[in-house]
């Protein structure tokens, strides 16, 4: 059915983003934004991609795999079609709306290519409004474009690549009918390219179906593990809530991602930390899409410690900076560790992989110590120590400003309402998430107050504007 590469570019010379044939606006773009060498994933998969042929590649996220397949389905677009030529499924509104402004960078040479996010959680109306306008490329989430699809909204005669972004993630969260159900109507003689952090069984299904003699990329790059530092506790099943709390104020890092297997033992665990004291939040699949991109735009702002989450509500999260991964509860699959682990130790940043073992999880740690050919390092609950008596406390808080793109806000205005009139420094402002009808902006947590007043008592690009701290 297919064929297995191996990396095809084994000269460290070769990894040059000149050696590709891409236009010379595109390497001039590519120049300007710092793209100077091929991550290994870009490095196996563009010549591949750029001469047509169908791939599975496996990456994982924060490997550079946007850009390998934003440049094959950029460089065959014609922007004088005003017709969708090009479409990427991605699990969830925070990966798609990273992977529109990736495509939206790479693009910026060419005339006018417009690129349109659909995605649940967003009225219809002005979706289907922007598609009656012409749209080159399509970022979506399955059962939003499938939606489009069956009311006729979206047309996809000319599409020529369609894309599965984080496939596997698709596939668990249950997508694989809807995936099915898209990749069914594409034009036959389009290019697929699938990418995939790990291979469950769907994925074979899935390739079988709908792709036409695929080249597979298995790279064999694990994590960098002298980055990621990992350490196992065995715990009785008793002490395993209260245990995370002796984690987090032993080695105190500013972020940590907690990994449940069950949404009840997320909420069991928020209860817990909430009660010692801990600024904790959880992410659930059945919360509102405003909900949930309160939480991470939280999270990701360093205004809250610990974000605690199932697998599946943490589909496509990708936070810079996370200090620690503690899996609370030990997952079945090693591969699902290792996609958990690799959360933390990104960029030339170090990170803990902290995991609670009870009697029955002895068997699952041997399966991930046979994976990854290391030797689980062991300890004690008890040689955790309280160091630092102070309490746990995020460096930052996010204030919420009614009003965002729909008032045409830009994070451009609300730094400047804050370091003009308001008279804060540029280093007490952290990052500005602009929504709908929201902007979220995270401040240094001793001026929050303050900061709160003065917004209020000022103008937010002339108008005078309701804030609140979170």
């Amino acid at each position: 059915m297919n064929d297995t590469i191996q990396n095809p570019f084994s000269s460290a010379s070769a990894r040059s983003f000149t050696e590709l044939p891409l236009s010379p606006g595109m390497q001039s773009t590519l120049q300007q934004l710092g793209y100077l060498m091929m991550t290994p994933i870009q490095a196996a998969s563009l010549p591949l991609a750029l001469g047509g042929h169908d791939l599975i590649a496996q990456a994982k996220t924060g490997s550079g795999k946007t850009a390998a397949f934003a440049l094959p389905l950029l460089t065959k677009l014609n922007p004088r079609r005003f017709a969708v030529q090009a479409m990427v499924l991605c699990p969830t509104r925070e990966l798609a709306d990273q992977v529109t402004q990736e495509i939206r960078r790479l693009a910026r040479a060419a005339d006018n290519i417009k690129i349109l996010t659909l995605c649940g959680g967003s009225t219809m109306r002005p979706q289907i409004a922007s598609l009656e306008h012409g749209a080159h490329i399509v970022v979506g989430t399955p059962g939003r474009i499938m939606d489009h699809m069956e009311r006729g909204t979206l047309n996809l005669e000319a599409l020529n690549t369609l894309v599965l972004d984080e496939a596997d993630r698709m596939l668990d969260m249950g997508f694989y009918d809807d995936i099915a159900f898209v990749a069914k109507r594409c034009p036959t003689d389009r290019q697929t390219l699938m990418f995939s952090a790990t291979y469950p069984e769907g994925i074979a299904r899935l390739a079988r179906q709908f792709m036409r003699n695929p080249q597979e990329i298995k790279l064999a790059e694990q994590h960098q593990s002298n980055k990621i530092r990992q350490r196992f506790y065995e715990v009785s099943n008793e002490e395993r809530l209260e245990a995370v709390g002796a984690l987090l104020r032993h080695y105190r890092p500013v972020s940590t991602l907690a990994f449940c297997n069950t949404k009840q033992q997320c909420r069991s665990l928020l209860e817990v930390l909430h009660a010692q004291g801990i600024y904790a939040l959880t992410l659930n699949g059945d919360m509102e899409q405003r909900d949930r991109d309160q939480v991470l735009i939280q999270f990701a702002n360093r205004s809250c410690s610990v974000l605690v989450a199932t697998d599946v509500a943490a589909r496509g999260l990708d936070i810079a900076q996370l200090e620690a991964v503690i899996n609370v509860d030990v997952t079945p699959d090693p591969e699902v560790h290792i996609h958990r682990i690799g959360r933390t130790g990104r960029a030339d940043e170090e990170g803990w992989a902290l995991s609670l073992c009870g009697p029955s999880d002895r068997h699952r740690i041997v399966s991930i110590a046979r994976m990854t050919g290391n030797v689980p390092e062991w300890h004690a609950l008890s040689e955790l120590k309280d160091e630092d008596e102070s309490p746990l406390v995020p460096p930052m808080v996010t204030l919420q400003i009614l009003g965002g793109r729909k008032e045409k806000i830009r994070p451009g205005d609300v730094l400047g309402a804050l370091t003009g009139d308001a008279g804060f420094s540029r280093e007490q402002v952290g990052k500005i998430a602009v929504t709908d009808f929201s902007t979220y902006v995270a401040v240094v947590r001793d001026i929050a107050r303050e900061a709160v007043r003065r917004l209020s008592a000022g103008k937010v690009k002339g108008k005078t504007v309701k804030v609140r701290a979170l």
